[in-house]
């Protein structure tokens, strides 16, 4: 291996003994060998360190850090060792498929003019994978559209130009904790555009250990304090609120209390979805998938409600906004939603008597 290698694969890794051989023998089985994985141990409690200590290959360089800073500090510190043209994120437990590293190179040199590229993901729980979520089909403006209302891309599946993000003051900010990720695709998008590979080339473990199942309040809200600040032209004081609204309801799919709140979170996402069409202006293929994705993530709520009883589909219908409704759910699901709702009213009645 050469002092400057092709890519650099940034780890942080704290008491993940128990997975991270997986994770570095899938490293270490690429088809494209021209990398080095910097793997900075925060200080672990269990055997992980030993583990990586015990890896005899050159390519893989570890770092003890001298006090537990946390996976953004850690993660930091692995960035500013880096050596690479082109780092990969990767967290301790999730899995590369062999071509990743090849084809999102391949992909970065053909597309000078993108940034940073993601990947779909297959998900593994409880020893068993399944395909990757939607939407299934992407371009550069939807992940863009996305981006302004949640983050649609998975860490452990990008790979991005590292002289673009030492343009940076910090590579990822304390204060977004457990959206420190998304906060960086925001910081990242202004030197160039974002993609994603629909092709999945990497496995997300969902476990309970993970971080994402532990700390879902705190990456909620690290999460709306990125959103916030772009929103504030647009809601001015209000835009915390809006960010809130927007991430736990539409992104998220959490049923709103009632019909007010459909209403304004309706609103919210309409103002959200105007402004990008009067600055973006995409062509007519990427409006086509955004109004797709649009009408999915609504209807997915509007679902969510129905099903807790909390709204009517008359609701939903009425609050939809302007040009979705040519994008309608299935028969099938709408009387599935009806069922369970009217089931769950029925429920709540008969309990209450």
């Amino acid at each position: 291996m050469t002092d400057t290698p092709l890519i650099s694969v940034v780890m942080a890794a704290y008491n993940g003994g128990a997975l991270i051989g997986d994770t570095i023998a899938s490293v270490l089985a690429q088809t494209l060998p021209d990398f080095e994985l910097v793997v900075v141990d925060d200080c672990s409690t269990d055997d992980t360190l030993a583990r990586l200590r015990e890896v005899e290959d050159p390519r893989v360089r570890v770092i003890a850090a001298p006090r537990n800073g946390g996976p953004v500090v850690a993660r930091n510190l692995a960035f500013a060792a880096a050596r690479g043209r082109f780092i990969v994120g990767l967290d301790q437990d999730d899995l590369c498929h062999p071509a990743r590293f090849a084809v999102q190179h391949a992909f970065l040199a053909a597309n000078p003019h993108v940034v940073l590229v993601a990947s779909a993901v297959d998900i593994l729980k409880a020893g068993a994978i399944s395909g990757p979520r939607a939407p299934f089909h992407t371009s550069p403006a939807l992940i863009d559209w996305r981006l302004q209302l949640g983050n649609p891309l998975v860490w452990s599946s990008v790979m991005f130009r590292a002289e673009a993000a030492r343009r940076l003051d910090v590579f990822e900010r304390v204060d977004r904790l457990y959206a420190e990720d998304f906060d960086l695709y925001h910081r990242l998008a202004r030197f160039g555009a974002i993609a994603r590979i629909d092709t999945p080339l990497a496995t997300y473990r969902i476990h309970s250990g993970g971080a994402s199942q532990r700390y879902t309040a705190r990456m909620e809200q690290s999460a709306a304090a990125v959103l916030a600040q772009p929103y504030t032209d647009l809601f001015g004081a209000d835009s915390p609120r809006a960010a809130h609204l927007v991430l736990h309801h539409f992104t998220g799919g959490v049923p709103v209390p009632c019909r007010d709140t459909l209403a304004e979170v309706g609103r919210l996402v309409a103002v959200v979805h105007g402004h990008f069409m009067a600055t973006r202006r995409p062509d007519a293929a990427d409006l086509a998938l955004i109004l797709a994705e649009y009408a999915r993530l609504w209807w997915r709520l509007g679902d969510a409600c129905v099903r807790s009883g909390t709204l009517s589909r008359a609701d939903v219908v009425a609050l939809c906004p302007a040009g979705l409704a040519q994008h309608p759910p299935s028969r099938m699901r709408s009387a599935t939603s009806l069922l369970i709702g009217t089931g769950r009213a029925l429920a709540s009645r008969l309990k209450k008597a």
